[in-house]
């Protein structure tokens, strides 16, 4: 065996090469200008602000009558044919020409009065017509080119403390008489004081039964064509314009508005001028005849349309002019005023009516 010569390991030299940094070369920061651009403000413009009229509102309760007046007016206006739809329509009570209907209609024929405010007929009140009376005056007066614009009622023509529920029966009778005529008006009354009290009593401490039963009525009339108009009169609740306003406000009811009747208001010596600014928005009905006022309780003098202190040509032409195209019921009491009836006779009755005629063409209200 050779020997194994192991031969010495030589370690090279590292040699590390110099590390050489490059500089490193900053680029000058050059700072560019900034330019801010020049906020421009928008001139303001302020917007004209119009001083708008101040309008007062009316009051709530008056607007609410106008508006449900107005809606029960077009009601009653539609009411049977008119000669023109700008004129008014005369009715009467017919009973004050005479009691049987042929008389009636005949009267009205001859002055141009075509609708009666049925009231009474062959001495009967109208809510005591059995049925073949109503047939025949139905019957007669649908042959003569006429109609009924109102059932003139004495519903409320009692004491405030008799026996309601008589009474209330004797009211569905005047409403079952309306459905039957057609007749879009009941005439209703607002009842007299207790034996030995006082109207004004009678409004200040009945006032609430007074409201109950009148509410008790709107109520039946609910979903029925009629409409009630209370009339004012001598010695009921009703008596005076406030107390009228005071119903009328108090129900609130379309179902239930005023007929308006001149002369009842000069024989209890109220100005019916007044009246009629207080209870215009409420009215859509007119009982026409005329009284003159005398300072002496019960000295009144019912007179024709015109020649008293009812102010008629005054009312009647502000009432077309606001729109009333209704009837003027003529009630003229010429002969004889009663507490449930009047009478007039047929020679009277036709000067009751030239003279409403002869109103009209005075103040320009076609008829």
């Amino acid at each position: 065996k050779k020997p194994v010569v192991k031969k010495p390991v030589v370690k090279k030299p590292v040699v590390k090469k110099p590390v050489v940094k490059k500089p490193v070369v900053k680029k000058a920061a050059v700072n560019k200008p900034v330019v801010k651009k020049p906020v421009v403000k928008k001139a303001a413009v302020k917007k004209a602000v119009a001083n708008k009229a101040v309008v007062k509102k009316p009051v709530v309760k008056k607007l609410i009558a106008v508006v449900r007046t107005v809606e029960v007016r077009k009601q009653v206006h539609a009411a049977g044919p008119a000669p023109s739809a700008e004129a008014l329509k005369l009715a009467a009570f017919a009973d004050e020409i005479g009691p049987e209907i042929d008389v009636q209609i005949e009267n009205c024929v001859k002055n141009g009065v075509k609708y009666i405010e049925l009231r009474g007929v062959s001495g009967k009140n109208v809510l005591d017509l059995d049925v073949p009376l109503r047939k025949e005056i139905k019957m007669k007066l649908a042959d003569s080119g006429m109609g009924i614009a109102a059932i003139g009622s004495p519903i409320g023509k009692v004491r405030i403390d008799e026996p309601f529920d008589p009474h209330f029966e004797r009211f569905k009778t005047a409403v079952e008489l309306a459905e039957y005529f057609d007749a879009p008006l009941i005439r209703v009354f607002s009842y007299y004081p207790p034996e030995g009290v006082s109207n004004d009593d009678l409004v200040a401490r009945h006032r609430d039964e007074v409201f109950r039963r009148m509410q008790a009525k709107i109520d039946y009339m609910q979903g029925r064509r009629p409409v009630l108009v209370h009339e004012n009169e001598h010695a009921i609740f009703g008596e005076s314009a406030s107390a009228c306003l005071l119903l009328l406000r108090t129900l609130q009811s379309p179902k239930l508005r005023a007929a308006f009747d001149p002369a009842n208001f000069v024989v209890d010596a109220h100005d019916p001028l007044e009246a009629w600014q207080l209870l215009k928005p409420y009215t859509v009905h007119f009982h026409i005849k005329d009284a003159l006022l005398n300072p002496a309780p019960g000295q009144h003098k019912i007179v024709p349309a015109g020649e008293g202190d009812g102010h008629i040509p005054e009312i009647l032409r502000d009432a077309y002019e606001s729109g009333y195209r209704g009837f003027l019921t003529l009630e003229p009491h010429l002969q004889k005023a009663g507490q449930f009836v009047g009478f007039t006779g047929p020679e009277l009755f036709k000067a009751a009516v030239d003279a409403l005629k002869n109103v009209a063409a005075q103040i320009g209200v076609p008829l």
